[in-house]
């Protein structure tokens, strides 16, 4: 195989030499920086996202009541996963009241702090699915009507 050959088959697989996919996805520390906590503005509204309902778009709980359809913002698409029981910063649309779009997603620690600055209410539990809340708020006797002791 002589040097032009070399080359070619070298560019199939990694084009100029920058390496593969795994290059772009950045280091992996795991280690977050700490940032600034992002309190609410006008217009602005604090929620929990329900479920996720795919395209980029998910069911919010705004803590003001009202569950709206959350859309992720572009600059978050593919950088920051939400998932269902995270706590997002939504921002309101003054044109359609039923959607609102997703600013900031803040972590379980930084969620803890807004609820003991009262910024979140006392009932906003942190971390916690849909299937978690409904589980939660079941009646605790799972009596159906069985009693082992008769048989």
């Amino acid at each position: 195989m002589n040097d032009l050959e070399r080359k070619t088959k070298q560019n199939k697989t990694c084009p100029e030499g920058k390496g593969g996919k795994n290059r772009r996805r950045g280091k992996g520390d795991g280690e977050e920086s700490k940032r600034e906590l992002e309190f609410k503005e006008e217009g602005q509204e604090y929620a929990q996202v329900v479920r996720m309902l795919g395209n980029g778009r998910c069911e919010c709980f705004c803590y003001d009541g009202v569950t709206r359809l959350g859309h992720i913002r572009g600059k978050m698409r593919k950088k920051i996963w939400i998932t269902a029981g995270d706590i997002v910063l939504v921002g309101k649309r003054d044109f359609q009241d039923e959607k609102v779009d997703i600013l900031h997603k803040y972590s379980a620690d930084e969620a803890r702090n807004l609820k003991q600055y009262g910024e979140l209410p006392e009932t906003a539990r942190i971390n916690e699915t849909a299937v978690d809340q409904a589980m939660g708020s079941a009646n605790d006797d799972d009596d159906i009507g069985i009693d082992f002791d008769d048989i």
